[in-house]
């Protein structure tokens, strides 16, 4: 049996097959995606796993059940297609109203469905980028000051993250925005920079705007004979989807540590939006999304009736 080779450290081994450029940044693409850990306990993921989801559990059980409720008269209306007519006697007549999905119940809480925040994104928009892409340049440089994402993140983004993206127009509005035309950017965290952002938004933004008592909700609208909580408002299309939004002006930019560190290097301050997106869905969805993104100090108040 021939003895193996000894191999030689002090050599690199030879490059058999290059590989892939990008033709847009003019660098190599490595054949594996790239993914950075974290490399830091996340105090806030912490704290969900530990104590807000057992509370969430807890808060949102309901002793009221869809089915011993009393059922609704059926809605008369007059059909699509008569059936006593011979040419249409084979037609479907199809539900009126869609599915209704939004009416179904939610499904029993249990530790498989307990609410959780699944993204955390932050919107910008700046009506001088309609005249000139360049008045861009302060949104995006805002959203990776915050974020700490890039364009697209060198290749190691999480699944569903894109980095700071570009908000276009998707159609004509009143004359002053086209389909196509630039009108502001987004960025989309996941993890522990979105348990990060909350920290800070939480900590620092928040306690330094005057005359903020919380974002505000609607006044509630539940009934005894339903099956959602006393605080429940779902009388809208927006109100069954698990995502709480709110606005900040642009007085609050400058308080983010990110940005008041640097203020001068910005030509204005923005406005912007925060979408916290869950996994509740059906009705009662935003109310029990609140009740988590509530369990990161993140206040509420109830506008009277």
């Amino acid at each position: 049996m021939p003895l193996a080779r000894p191999t030689r450290f002090g050599k690199p081994p030879p490059i058999r097959k290059r590989l892939p450029a990008d033709t847009r940044r003019k660098l190599p693409r490595p054949p594996v995606n790239l993914r950075v850990r974290e490399y830091a306990p996340c105090r806030l993921s912490d704290h969900y796993h530990t104590t807000l989801s057992d509370n969430l559990m807890y808060m949102n059980y309901s002793h009221i059940l869809q089915s011993d409720l009393p059922p609704k008269p059926p809605r008369e209306i007059r059909l699509r297609w008569d059936p006593s007519n011979p040419y249409a006697k084979y037609r479907k007549n199809h539900p009126v109203g869609g599915t209704q999905w939004s009416k179904i119940p939610p499904e029993p809480s249990t530790p498989a469905n307990i609410t959780r925040l699944e993204a955390v994104q932050i919107h910008i928009m700046s009506k001088d980028a309609l005249t000139s892409r360049s008045n861009l340049l302060g949104v995006i440089a805002a959203l990776r000051a915050l974020s700490g994402e890039t364009e697209a993140g060198g290749g190691a983004l999480a699944k569903g993250v894109k980095g700071v993206e570009i908000v276009l127009g998707k159609k004509q509005v009143g004359g002053w925005i086209r389909a196509g035309m630039p009108a502001g950017a987004k960025v989309t965290l996941k993890g522990s920079a979105m348990y990060d952002l909350i920290a800070t938004l939480a900590e620092f933004v928040l306690p330094r705007l005057r005359e903020f008592h919380g974002i505000p909700m609607p006044a509630a609208v539940s009934s005894y004979t339903s099956y959602l909580p006393a605080s429940s408002n779902a009388v809208k299309a927006s109100d069954v989807a698990g995502v709480v939004s709110f606005g900040l002006p642009a007085a609050a930019m400058g308080f983010w540590p990110q940005i008041e560190v640097n203020q001068d290097a910005y030509p204005k301050m923005y406005g912007m939006h925060i979408h916290f997106i869950t996994n509740a869905v059906g009705v009662g969805a935003q109310e029990r999304a609140r009740a988590l993104v509530s369990g990161f100090q993140i206040p509420f108040v109830r506008k009277s009736s």
